[in-house]
């Protein structure tokens, strides 16, 4: 039996701060808060990238993009994005698409979403309509996301064969 198909899970989560640009999924949103990182702290991305690496069975993101590499301060995450596919195409894979939900209080995503898929789609080589992103509120609850601390982003991804 042949492995034509796989599927990844990617999560990622980061702290969110005054005055940090908030990108996600490759779009600067404008924002009082945005996410804190090494890179530019696009979790969107990040838990894209996870997903995609483990369906191809390779490293995850944090392992080949260590937080510890002075390189890697302020990096963009479309550019490591990019890097990501590269990989997976060299294994053999290509994407056939990519689920997104994202946690957040603020910003409120829906105004961004197509602009999200899009950059997404155009980053891992696939077609916009093979890429969702959902926003879901913490709906003030008394945990990080609900407080406005936090922002968590949830990705799966499904690759084929090439």
């Amino acid at each position: 039996m042949t492995n034509d198909l796989r599927i990844g899970l990617g999560i990622d989560v980061h702290r969110l701060e005054p005055g940090r640009p908030c990108i996600l999924g490759g779009v600067e949103i404008p924002s009082p808060l945005g996410p804190t990182g090494h890179s530019d702290a696009d979790l969107v991305l990040h838990a894209a990238c996870d997903a995609v690496l483990g369906a191809a069975g390779l490293d995850d993101l944090g392992t080949l993009y260590s937080d510890q590499d002075p390189k890697n301060a302020g990096r963009s995450s479309v550019e490591m994005s990019a890097e990501v596919i590269r990989l997976v195409r060299d294994r053999g894979f290509e994407v056939c698409s990519l689920d997104l939900v994202v946690e957040t209080e603020r910003p409120i995503l829906k105004p961004h979403r197509g602009t999200m898929r899009r950059k997404i789609a155009a980053v891992f080589g696939c077609p916009e309509d093979a890429v969702n992103v959902k926003g879901k509120s913490g709906e003030g609850l008394d945990h990080p996301i609900g407080r406005r601390e936090a922002i968590r982003a949830t990705a799966v991804a499904l690759l084929r064969r090439a």
